[in-house]
This record gives C-alpha cells, sequence and structure tokens, in this order.
C-alpha cells in the first residue's frame, strides 16, 4: 500500500522556474514588496560584502605588517556590490512583476 502525502499531491515542490526560488514564490510578489524585496538584498550584500572586506584587511594587515585604511572596504567592495546586487534584483524582480502584469492584461 503506497503512502500518501500530507498535502494530497505527490508533485515536488518548485525550485527555480516560473518565478520559484528555493520554493519562494517571487512572481507573486506586488511592486511595493518587489522594491523592497530589491533594497533589502542590495542592503544584506553591501553589509556582507563590507563585512568580508574588513576580514579581509584584517588579516592582510596582521600577516603582511601593512596598514592598510578600512575605510577602502566600504567604497570599494561594499558599495559596489551592494549597487550591483541592487540592480540585479530590480531587474529580476520588476521583469517578474511586469511579465505578470502583462499576463493579466
Amino acid at each position: 500500500m503506497a503512502q500518501a502525502s500530507q498535502n494530497g499531491s505527490a508533485a515536488s515542490p518548485r525550485t527555480f522556474g516560473a518565478g520559484y526560488l528555493f520554493g519562494v514564490p517571487l512572481g507573486d510578489l506586488g511592486w511595493f514588496t518587489s522594491l523592497l524585496m530589491s533594497f533589502a538584498l542590495g542592503f544584506a550584500a553591501f553589509f556582507a560584502a563590507t563585512f568580508c572586506a574588513i576580514l579581509g584587511i584584517l588579516f592582510y594587515n596582521t600577516a603582511t605588517h601593512h596598514a592598510v585604511d578600512f575605510a577602502l572596504t566600504y567604497t570599494r567592495v561594499g558599495l559596489p556590490v551592494g549597487l550591483l546586487v541592487l540592480l540585479v534584483a530590480l531587474l529580476y524582480l520588476g521583469t517578474l512583476w511586469i511579465r505578470r502584469q502583462l499576463r493579466k492584461a
């Protein structure tokens, strides 16, 4: 006797197709939610890249006894990475939103 799944369907969860990313329905977001998610991803990428760059400079300064300025991590690493992720997220989520609007019309 075969066991039934909990939700009644035997289909596997969607991961990358039709506006889904790891099971999250990104294609169903509104324009404000898409904008908010894009900026949140940009900020998170900025802080993560800056943190990694600070650690990198810390290890570099310790190993080589140089004095590289930590302020460079914000302008040369964090800002470009954050802006790039923001742009990619805006393009991707904006494209999903526009496609859904055109499909409704």
